[in-house]
């Protein structure tokens, strides 16, 4: 996501699992990027770190100086550095500032402020607020139904949300959101003006999730499409 704020745009990038740099890259220079979130440690939410330590490590132009802040769970460092064989000395922890993530205080990145909710996944695992002029978009992250996501989507503008689940099909608790069960936390939540399923996994009828989440939220339940810009 970008933003403006003192002559310039800043640029955050939330999650970066197999296969985001690649995409990312069609949009913005990697050097660009001012900081980096990560939900949680499961290869499809951080892998690519590894493949942006090697962009800002190995780059024609020069080796970028600044490390880079990623804010992530604990043992995000040490995680991403095993991933990676044959890593430089001094460690992927030399060009990537690892921070582990705070639920107590927001974070400040240039114009946005982030606030961090603990959410319920089998792992430790995150949803983000972030607010930039005004504006609120909430990321669910890969959570289940849980009373973190009140106050992380109440009055957001877009909501993000994981509908990896199908209702009728995954009754396993504890691990994903259903369509419906996304949309019933954004309307319990209040205030959320756009609803958006993300996480569909390539299984599932994104129609499917859709319609199951139409049952219950009263406007238009929206697609996360690959490749689109939405302003919020």
């Amino acid at each position: 996501m970008t933003a403006e704020h003192e002559g310039r745009h800043w640029r955050l990038v939330v999650d970066s699992g197999n296969g985001a740099l690649g995409a990312l890259q069609r949009h913005i220079d990697l050097a660009d990027i001012d900081a980096v979130l990560i939900s949680h440690l499961h290869p499809d939410h951080c892998i690519d770190l590894t493949g942006l330590y090697v962009t800002r490590t190995y780059r024609p132009q020069g080796a970028l100086t600044e490390r880079l802040p990623v804010y992530a769970p604990a043992g995000a460092g040490e995680r991403l550095a095993a991933a990676y064989e044959g890593i430089d000395e001094g460690g992927m922890t030399g060009v990537l500032d690892f921070r582990r993530i705070s639920t107590s205080v927001p974070t400040h990145i240039g114009p946005f402020v982030v606030r961090t909710f603990l959410v319920d996944h089998p792992v430790e695992a995150y949803g983000f607020r972030v607010e930039a002029d005004g504006s609120v978009l909430a990321y669910s992250g890969d959570t289940d139904a849980c009373d973190a996501l009140g106050p992380l989507f109440a009055g957001a503008d877009l909501v993000l949300a994981d509908s990896a689940f199908v209702g009728g099909r995954d009754e396993v608790r504890g691990v994903h959101l259903t369509g419906r069960r996304a949309a019933e936390a954004a309307l319990a939540a209040g205030g959320v003006g756009r609803l958006m399923l993300t996480h569909i996994p390539a299984w599932n009828d994104p129609e499917v999730c859709r319609a199951q989440a139409a049952e219950v939220w009263p406007g238009e339940v929206e697609l996360a499409r690959p490749d689109t810009t939405y302003e919020v």
